[in-house]
């Protein structure tokens, strides 16, 4: 905690819940204690005011004969014989206040500085009120993947049980190298006598729950399970400024990308009326829970989930600006019913598809709001598909396509496909929707003959669903041409477009932009079949 030359009175232990700083104070005072260097030490679990004017008036009842009538005069007594006094002995003393919720609960309570004595204070919580006056803030984070593998390994082995390193590194991965979820797996697994490859199975399935995963007895002398920790940050976020907006937000960062959520998404007007609309009635203010949503009180509901360390955000990398530990998602996600999850995924698509350009020329945003529709659509994806198809299904797609991936785009269409084949029937508009998407990015992958066959099936379909001069039939004319062209059948193409531009001028007009794309397209494939006379004509009309 400290060198010979640099000493550090007041350590802050500061991390999400779950990273094990309770354990890690009880390690140094339990190693301070047996090597002799501690006189006094004092362990106050400081989940409030009362319990840490508790803690000291116990203390100074204890060791300064105060009277245990009067808590706070003997708490005073208690923090007055820490001070250091002129020509007295030092006393070598250590105060750990453990869990603190509130910096506010301290103000006038921290143990005076001392050369001889030090504090050591873990909490969730990272406002700046925790530093300064000598304090440090030390950031406790995750384990590495050698660690959480070690700790696996370890803990197994001292119960008699051993597994392969990869399936190890696997579970560990699957776990975030979460110190706490780690433990309660290894004890899990040793209480049920299951195998890593089984509880990374329990872990995929989407109706297991944290509860479900946790042993009957928590290991490493853990109070609470997962899910119950971080229940408890949750509930001090939502008192904080502006109140009761830190759940709603919270829950829909549960649906998005755990590595990176853009700030717009989550600032955005559609993101700001569903905090309006579900603002927790858990906010100490009512007068914060009226009205509409600012962008300022969204951006404050992110720094409240920051400040208990939910989430991590970092505003000067806007793209991915919000992150969030995976098992936090799983926990916030349980507490959600089937219907609750359906609207928050629903307005996470929204929202996404809101603040995504037309037009991709920023590449690090495209790959962000691509990867958290991924996100979205594995955490809700039923929900994407009823009453219709979501729109974000196709934009993820066309983004995928369009910045080069175009192995990828076919093989989300095809999924897209089939599950809307399987929630809307297979005669549905967005699943032919998906059908045509499928079939145009076969053909910019390379296979034109796939892609003509492709439309021509859809063509098929699309005639007896919708009719001949529906706006989707002809557009899959169209695209039967040109792939028709691409394929080598270029006076075929020639002719099909003939035979569409007949129908689009009937339909739409001379004038409209689609009647004036299959004039050009006909003079293209004219010239490709060799009537080059007649193209350069075409053209020029």
């Amino acid at each position: 905690m400290e060198g010979e030359d640099t000493i550090v009175l007041e350590n802050v232990l500061s991390g999400m819940g779950g990273v094990g700083k309770t354990q890690l104070a009880a390690a140094y005072a339990r190693t301070a204690l047996n090597e002799g260097r501690l006189d006094i030490l004092v362990w106050i679990t400081a989940s409030g005011r009362s319990a840490v004017v508790a803690g000291y008036a116990q203390a100074g009842v204890e060791l300064c004969r105060a009277d245990p009538l009067d808590p706070e005069g003997a708490a005073r007594a208690f923090l007055s014989w820490l001070t250091p006094k002129a020509g007295a002995r030092p006393c070598r003393w250590l105060i750990v206040l453990d869990d603190v919720n509130d910096p506010a609960d301290l103000q006038g309570l921290w143990p005076p500085p001392s050369r001889s004595g030090r504090t050591l204070v873990t909490t969730r919580r990272r406002d700046a009120a925790l530093t300064g006056a000598g304090r440090r803030l030390i950031d406790v984070g995750l384990f590495t993947e050698a660690e959480a593998v070690s700790y696996l390994t370890t803990f197994l082995a001292a119960n008699g049980r051993e597994e392969a390193t990869d399936q190890l590194a696997a579970l560990a991965a699957d776990l975030g190298h979460l110190p706490l979820a780690l433990a309660q797996a290894a004890a899990y697994l040793i209480d049920s006598g299951e195998s890593a490859a089984h509880y990374r199975e329990l872990l995929a399935n989407r109706t297991t729950t944290l509860a479900d995963t946790a042993p009957d007895v928590l290991p490493d002398d853990n109070a609470l399970p997962l899910a119950a920790a971080w229940s408890l940050s949750l509930d001090h976020a939502d008192q904080l400024r502006p109140a009761g907006l830190a759940r709603p937000m919270l829950q829909m960062a549960a649906l998005l990308d755990a590595n990176g959520i853009p700030q717009d998404v989550l600032t955005s007007e559609i993101t700001r009326t569903y905090l309006a609309a579900r603002r927790s009635s858990g906010g100490r203010d009512h007068v914060d829970r009226l009205g509409a949503v600012s962008v300022g009180d969204a951006h404050s509901a992110l720094r409240a989930l920051h400040r208990v360390s939910l989430i991590d955000h970092d505003p000067s990398t806007p793209h991915e600006a919000v992150r969030v530990h995976q098992l936090i998602q799983r926990a916030t996600r349980d507490t959600l019913a089937p219907h609750e999850r359906a609207t928050i995924a629903r307005t996470a698509a929204d929202a996404l598809t809101a603040v995504w350009p037309k037009i991709e020329r920023d590449t690090a945003l495209a790959r962000a709001l691509r990867a958290n529709a991924g996100a979205l659509i594995r955490h809700a994806e039923d929900a994407l598909y009823l009453p219709d198809a979501h729109s974000v299904l196709y934009r993820t797609g066309e983004s995928l396509g369009e910045s080069g991936q175009t192995t990828a785009a076919i093989d989300h269409y095809r999924h897209l496909r089939t599950a809307l084949q399987y929630s809307l029937g297979a005669d549905h508009p967005d699943t032919l929707s998906a059908r045509n998407n499928l079939a145009y990015w076969r053909g910019e992958a390379g296979d034109a003959v796939g892609a003509a066959e492709a439309f021509a099936e859809l063509l098929t379909d699309r005639l007896r669903v919708l009719g001949p001069d529906h706006p989707d039939t002809l557009t899959t004319r169209s695209n039967l041409a040109r792939w028709r062209g691409e394929a080598g059948d270029a006076v075929g193409a020639a002719e099909a477009f003939a035979e569409l531009l007949t129908d689009r001028l009937r339909v739409l007009g001379a004038d409209h932009p689609d009647t004036l794309t299959t004039r050009s397209n006909l003079a293209r494939w004219r010239g490709e079949a060799g009537d080059a006379v007649g193209a350069a004509e075409a053209f020029a009309e």
